[in-house]
């Protein structure tokens, strides 16, 4: 059976976000106010897998080994 994911990809809160800081300060010359902004990945696959939880499985360990640097980076993996 197929089973399709989304994997959300973000740096990790309590680390700088370069990429973020750079388009909120643009964000915030068009006059538009902005608290902050984050700039992360979206990754999504489709596993062919016999149960939804070995498709689980798959997803965690590529979201974990592939798809994020677990240094730097945290993920959110969604059903869809």
């Amino acid at each position: 059976m197929k089973y399709r994911y989304r994997v959300i990809v973000m740096p990790k809160k309590e680390l700088l976000d370069p990429q973020g800081r750079a388009v909120k300060q643009v964000i915030n010359d068009m006059g538009i106010k902005v608290d902050d902004v984050r700039i992360g990945k979206s990754v999504e696959v489709i596993i062919n897998a016999n149960s939804d939880r070995d498709a689980t499985s798959i997803v965690e360990k590529l979201a974990r080994e592939m798809f994020s640097n677990p240094i730097i980076e945290d993920y959110i993996i969604e059903r869809i």
